[in-house]
């Protein structure tokens, strides 16, 4: 079966995940994790993405990333796998394959989703039982963007600049919306995990047409909107 193409688009932020092959542990030290995030700062600047959300789990990596053209997250991901590889292989002696084939991609509609994935994101290691609370997470965007660290690796996008009138109201509104439902609410982590799992858009009908006109050619599902199974991801 052919592999399933992955989409970006010039200013359209995009929900990646990159697993550890065979579910294998890709970080094992602090070290590990930390230069991880240098390779992913190093690769954003060079090649024009702005990084709006990330956590690194033991197995795997969710991030949210504009790019400013449409090759610019492939080479960012591409990038951090030679380079990320290449410090794992010699630091541990191993060799072959760190990650699990391609990552997933799923565009994502800004104004009805991007701060569901900013907070599916984040919270991540509460639904992983590894923590009970976000900021309790070291290897995650929540601390900056929720204010508890100075920004260092994301940028901020448009939707989360317009939380409040400065920094300060930003961060407390941003605080606040990890007080809702997302970590129980079964149907909305099902409908972001479902679209990152095929690589599909993550919005309304609408969305998903605009995406079409854009890349020229059918996404190639069968339905659109919120899956009808309910399934947990991590």
């Amino acid at each position: 079966m052919p592999r399933k193409p992955r989409y970006y688009l010039a200013g359209v932020p995009c929900h990646v995940i990159s697993r550890g092959n065979n579910s294998n542990a890709c970080f094992f030290e602090n070290e590990d994790y930390q230069f991880y995030l240098e390779c992913l700062s190093s690769a954003c600047r060079r090649y024009a993405v702005s990084l709006h959300a990330y956590v690194l789990m033991t197995n795997h990596v969710h991030l949210l990333m504009t790019p400013t053209d449409r090759e610019g997250i492939s080479r960012v991901m591409q990038s951090i796998g030679r380079r990320y590889v290449q410090f794992v292989n010699v630091k541990y002696r191993k060799s072959g394959t760190l990650w699990e084939g391609r990552h997933k991609a799923s565009l994502v509609d800004a104004e009805r989703y991007l701060l569901v994935c900013y907070r599916y994101i984040e919270m991540n290691p509460v639904r992983a039982n590894m923590v009970s609370k976000p900021d309790q997470y070291r290897w995650s965007s929540f601390h900056e963007n929720s204010g508890i660290m100075p920004l260092k690796r994301v940028t901020p996008h448009d939707v989360y600049q317009r939380l409040g009138i400065d920094t300060s109201s930003r961060h407390n509104t941003y605080l606040d919306l990890f007080k809702t439902e997302l970590r129980n609410d079964d149907t909305v982590i099902s409908t972001v995990s479902w679209a990152a799992q095929f690589s599909m858009p993550l919005g309304d009908s609408r969305f998903c047409e605009q995406i079409e006109n854009a890349v020229g050619r059918k996404l190639g599902y069968s339905r659109r909107g919120r899956p009808t199974a309910t399934k947990k991801a991590k």
